[in-house]
């Protein structure tokens, strides 16, 4: 059996901002990075199996869990996220790394890649997108009107939906409700991953979350795909509501080479659907570049 170490800790970023990490095995490095209001929890099948092999570097993105939000909004953007990435690897003491991003996870990985091509060694895009998709979601068009209700709302009653966001993870109905709005595969992805995930949307501030989703909305990567010369594999799965294939379809047309994998039956988070499909193609993808 195979001794896997782990290793935890906060790193500096460029701006002093204190950001938690963990890395566990060694090799190779495999920078995981997840989506908006998610957590590590989402990468336990990749980390399981690639820190076997490799070291799995996983970290909390600015405001989210172990890692506080900056104490003015403005160092909390895509921008501030990309770069981060570079401080994490500076801070290991590792030149380059594989990086793998799901969903909002892409847009950080294409702001790091625009700040600091030479870290990147290869990239994988899990159900990502480069551009605002919140029109497309779940083939209506009413999400980005629902947002800026939200917005107002907040703005107006701060106190109130900061209470109604803590009480939602008690609710019965929070796992199912909570598994279409974030794209699970209810027939596939372990109850269990669902849970966590639930508990962990409750614990992020509403500050943090909507200034992210403005900027997620605001964001366009679009440039910066055509310049992208590493290695890049593009997964999608073909039944995800949230960002439909479409989006990864897109991306791969744009960046230079790159191979796509349209996963059958995959939701939005097709990497806990299917764990073990994504886990030996992610595997192949590394051993060939």
């Amino acid at each position: 059996m195979v001794k896997v170490e782990k290793k935890l800790g906060f790193f500096k970023s460029y701006d002093g901002h204190q950001i938690y990490y963990e890395t566990r095995g060694k090799g190779e490095p495999i920078v995981f990075v997840y989506g908006i209001a998610c957590l590590m929890n989402h990468w336990n099948h990749q980390i399981d199996y690639f820190s076997k092999t490799h070291q799995s570097i996983t970290f909390d993105l600015r405001g989210h869990h172990k890692t506080l939000k900056p104490p003015s909004l403005l160092d909390l953007s895509i921008e501030t996220l990309g770069k981060d990435l570079k401080s994490l690897l500076h801070h290991l003491k590792v030149p380059k790394a594989h990086f793998v991003g799901h969903s909002f996870g892409a847009q950080v990985i294409l702001s790091g890649y625009q700040s600091h091509p030479e870290i990147f060694q290869s990239i994988t895009f899990i159900n990502g997108f480069a551009t605002n998709p919140i029109k497309e979601m779940f083939g209506l068009g009413i999400v980005e009107k629902f947002y800026y209700f939200l917005k107002s709302s907040y703005t107006q009653n701060p106190t109130l939906w900061k209470t109604l966001w803590k009480l939602g993870v008690e609710n019965p109905l929070a796992v199912p409700l909570t598994s279409i709005v974030g794209g699970f595969n209810l027939k596939v992805t372990s109850l269990k991953d669902i849970q966590v995930y639930v508990k962990g949307v409750a614990n992020i501030d509403l500050d943090v979350f909507l200034h992210l989703f403005e900027e997620l909305m605001s964001f366009d990567g679009n440039s910066i795909l055509s310049s992208i010369d590493c290695p890049t594999l593009i997964i999608g799965g073909e039944n995800d509501k949230v960002t439909p294939m479409k989006f990864q379809e897109s991306m791969s047309k744009k960046i230079p080479n790159a191979e796509l994998l349209k996963v059958p039956y995959g939701s939005h988070c097709t990497q806990l659907d299917f764990p073990d499909y994504v886990n030996l193609r992610l595997e192949k993808f590394l051993k060939q570049h």
